[in-house]
């Protein structure tokens, strides 16, 4: 397979653009940037994700307090 197929088969439009974007080279700075930028957004949508799932399904701060006290420990079978 050549790599012209496997791009255009397994990325979707923005990832092929963001590929031509960075197809010169950068220097390690600018690398490290766009690197730790694109973390912080990920993460910001991490946050988002999980917070919109804890307010669909009523979780708070102390629903996360009760199950740390919790023990998940299943009892072996020869006890």
């Amino acid at each position: 397979m050549k790599a012209k197929e496997l791009v255009s088969d397994s990325l979707n439009d923005q990832q092929v653009m963001m590929l031509r974007l960075l197809k010169k080279p950068l220097p390690e700075a600018d690398f490290i940037q766009i690197r730790r930028l694109a973390v912080k957004l990920l993460s910001k949508q991490l946050d988002e994700t999980v917070q919109e799932w804890e307010d669909n399904n009523n979780i708070t701060e102390t629903s996360y307090e009760e199950l740390s006290k919790e023990h998940f420990r299943r009892k072996s079978a020869n006890s």
